[in-house]
């Protein structure tokens, strides 16, 4: 029987550690290079995603479904579900399997935007902030949220990204970061969903 674990975070809570605490860029305001994919780190769950840095998006998006608009205190949310088996990144002590955990996120909505696709509807995107640790930094940038189930990244970060915090893309290299962001396994995620639930 198939075990379904959610971990659910509110935008309101405090995130109950910090990734990091660096500021973004360099002191002497020399952009930052970064392969083509790297390592990110979600801030509140810690969930480690691969995304690629893509220079010809705008926005950045993530892998998300099931995402349903909501109303809290007269202001537009919405939830959304990153199903950890669609892109099975987060590493594991093998107690679970990556099917058998999903997260379950909620933020205010920032915009919709409507995109434009070959051969295709055009479809309407929510976009919310998110925050995020990528070569041990912190930042903090605008998401569309879109089923990325099918592609090969579940994050895709955009020119917004890379021009706010300094960023170059090496085309020809990935997961160059010179530092790494703190993250963790399944059974964490999975045992931070229990105590959750048992409060």
């Amino acid at each position: 029987m198939r075990i379904l674990t959610t971990v659910l975070l509110m935008f309101s809570l405090a995130a109950t550690s910090v990734i990091a605490e660096e500021p973004t860029g360099t002191e002497d305001g020399v952009p930052e290079t970064l392969g083509f994919v790297e390592w990110v780190v979600m801030k509140d769950t810690r969930l480690r995603l691969k995304a690629r840095l893509d220079t010809g998006a705008k926005t950045s998006s993530l892998h998300a479904v099931n995402v349903e608009e909501f109303t809290r205190n007269e202001e537009r949310w919405v939830s959304f579900e990153i199903p950890l088996g669609d892109h099975e990144d987060q590493p594991t002590e093998g107690e679970f399997k990556h099917d058998d955990v999903v997260i379950v996120l909620e933020r205010p909505v920032r915009r919709t935007v409507l995109i434009k696709r070959k051969g295709a509807p055009s479809q309407r995107r929510y976009v919310v902030d998110l925050e995020f640790c990528i070569a041990g930094t912190m930042h903090t940038t605008q998401f569309s949220l879109t089923d990325r189930g099918k592609f090969s990244y579940p994050v895709l970060l955009g020119r917004r990204f890379m021009r706010d915090d300094n960023i170059l893309v090496d085309s020809s290299d990935g997961f160059i970061a010179s530092k790494e962001c703190e993250y963790s396994t399944l059974e964490e995620l999975a045992a931070e969903e229990q105590v959750r639930v048992g409060q």
